[in-house]
């Protein structure tokens, strides 16, 4: 039995023929962890006006514009989401969304050309099990909360699935290519083993 941060769910799997009396008294015989892991997780942090999110590791704030015309924009330290409250949250989504993928084509493009290896395409989802992917016909994909992630952790995640169009797996000479494209991927590991699971608050 395992919980996904993400969904806030509990999730178990048992073997072939199982009988669900035999599931249920499994569930009931550990509802104390159960409840002790879902009290632990995050509190969920929507986008409403007056939420306060990361966007590249700095804390800026959500502020509605109802009279605006320019959709959503950054000014400062501030996200302004223009429209009728009742489309914010979409907005501010969408706009993350926006925001992660021209930054990350900004990191990916000139990353590409020093490695020689261009991609066909960056697809911005929302995973539950990975940051990002690459496939052999070039084309990426990323989690669109990887824009709330420091740059430098923004920047490994970026590195690291373009140096899979060089080797489709995780050896020496993979880690080679991430390497000469940012020197430091300790760093950026150990931020997203520490602090990844809150990024799933958001939204």
């Amino acid at each position: 039995m395992k919980v996904d941060p993400a969904q806030r769910v509990a999730t178990l799997v048992l073997p072939t023929r199982v009988p669900n009396h035999v599931a249920m008294a499994f569930i009931t015989d550990h509802l104390g962890w159960l409840r002790a892991r879902i009290d632990a997780l995050p509190t969920m942090i929507p986008f409403t006006p007056g939420t306060e999110i990361p966007l590249l590791g700095e804390p800026h704030l959500l502020q509605s514009a109802p009279g605006g015309r320019r959709g959503v924009w950054l000014e400062g330290q501030t996200i302004q989401v223009s429209g009728p409250p009742e489309f914010f949250a979409r907005r501010a989504g969408d706009f993350l969304k926006s925001e992660a993928k021209r930054r990350i084509l900004a990191r990916a493009e000139p990353m590409a050309e020093q490695l020689g290896t261009p991609f066909k395409t960056v697809r911005i989802g929302d995973p539950k099990s990975r940051w990002g992917s690459c496939n052999s016909k070039g084309t990426l994909a990323f989690s669109w909360r990887l824009v709330l992630t420091p740059d430098e952790v923004l920047s490994y995640v970026v590195a690291h699935e373009l140096s899979h169009l060089k080797e489709m797996n995780h050896s020496p000479r993979f880690w080679n290519w991430v390497r000469t494209l940012t020197p430091d991927i300790d760093t950026p590991r150990r931020w997203l083993k520490t602090h990844g699971a809150g990024l799933y608050r958001y939204g």
